[in-house]
């Protein structure tokens, strides 16, 4: 097989948020967050807040042109569902957005979203969490913004400590961080308006599973995540669904551990859930956990990622997968260099670099191909926002 690893590299540089979108959404997700934690009409009843979502698992690709960068926020509280509903707990938090957000946010079904110029908030509040949950929430491990690429020896333990609280005399505690068995925390709950009922989500152990699963494929896993992403927005952009962290599982579930490169991780995936899926697609129906123990969502062995998603729509996408597979086996396969990436480029499309006969060797390329070996390179010095949290 011809092996491109400065194509890929490349290709992965180009498809993530750029530097400057990173530091809009670290801007806007911090403020908020400052925001929040200095309104004091609410702080009798927060309890911690964290990162979530693509951003936070390393997963995220670059917006549209003309799109907004996404950026999830959990915000734990102690509010009891017995004395709140969905729609009760909600409006506690709307002077708050009024206040600070007026004419960029809205009331959604499960959370506020807030649009800025440049990136797209997404705010969920939770109910009391058990006591032991709530410990956790608090803790470094959790509330720390790197992005989990960034994190090589990340755990969720509560001795863990990003770099910028780390010195000579931790030295033992990220010892004993590395030697703790990791956290096995509660789902937390979060209110559904529309069906006025309060329903659990688990963001903290899909961090933990994607740290772990990215760890045992050689630092892969993500990248392998991105650039499905990316052929999925660009190049089979219908049906709509699935998408976004359905798609994401569905990596999740076919990148074998182990894998050598992010060129395996693709071929490997795709294959798995063309062959897995193969009778669902085949009948129109929508997969089934019963038949499909690996569509259990992270932390929640009763729910069924793909639960949402039609029969119909699920036809048309796993016809996309399957020949998509074909392309990625073919590319991968090809002994030839120049005949593989004109395949490759086929398949994700023209961020994808042309062949060129040479190996490059630009910031960007270096930038990327440490990335790609699963290190991502600082940039810039870490800095600490005024109320301590870094940023």
């Amino acid at each position: 097989m011809a092996i491109l690893p400065t194509k890929f590299t490349d290709f992965l540089h180009d498809i993530r948020p750029t530097k400057n979108q990173r530091d809009e959404m670290k801007s806007g997700h911090t403020l908020l967050r400052d925001r929040l934690n200095d309104y004091s009409p609410l702080s009798n009843i927060l309890v911690a807040d964290f990162l979530q979502g693509s951003y936070r698992r390393s997963t995220a690709i670059r917006p549209a042109n003309g799109s907004r960068s996404d950026v999830d926020i959990v915000v734990v509280t102690n509010l009891h569902e017995d004395d709140y509903s969905p729609q009760t707990a909600l409006e506690l938090f709307e002077p708050f957005f009024e206040k600070h957000y007026d004419g960029k946010y809205r009331l959604q079904g499960r959370s506020y979203g807030v649009e800025l110029s440049h990136v797209s908030l997404d705010i969920v509040f939770t109910s009391a969490p058990s006591e032991a949950t709530r410990s956790v929430v608090k803790s470094e491990s959790v509330r720390v913004i790197d992005q989990l690429e960034d994190l090589l020896d990340w755990r969720l333990v509560e001795s863990w400590r990003p770099d910028y609280l780390r010195s000579t005399g931790t030295e033992r505690l990220m010892l004993k961080a590395a030697q703790q068995a990791e956290w096995m925390t509660d789902a937390l709950r979060i209110p559904d308006r529309e069906a006025g009922a309060w329903e659990d989500t688990h963001p903290l152990e899909q961090i933990r599973w994607t740290h772990a699963q990215n760890a045992a494929c050689n630092r892969h896993y993500v990248n392998v995540v991105k650039a499905l992403k990316w052929w999925r927005r660009v190049q089979q952009p219908d049906p709509k669904h699935p998408k976004g962290y359905p798609l994401e599982h569905l990596v999740g579930a076919g990148c074998p551990t182990g894998v050598s490169s992010v060129a395996e991780g693709v071929v490997k995936s795709l294959e798995f859930v063309r062959d897995e899926f193969a009778t669902d697609a085949l009948l129109g129906r929508t997969p089934s956990l019963a038949l499909h123990p690996c569509l259990a969502n992270r932390g929640l062995p009763h729910s069924n990622v793909l639960a949402r998603i039609s029969g119909e729509d699920f036809k048309a996408f796993h016809g996309h997968v399957s020949g998509a597979a074909s392309l990625a086996r073919k590319a991968y396969d090809e002994e030839d260099p120049a005949k593989s990436t004109n395949v490759w480029k086929e398949l994700f499309g023209n961020k994808f670099p042309d062949w060129n006969g040479a190996t490059t060797h630009s910031e960007s390329s270096r930038i990327a191909l440490k990335t790609a070996a699963g290190f991502t390179p600082r940039t810039e010095p870490s800095t600490i926002s005024r109320n301590g949290r870094f940023a």
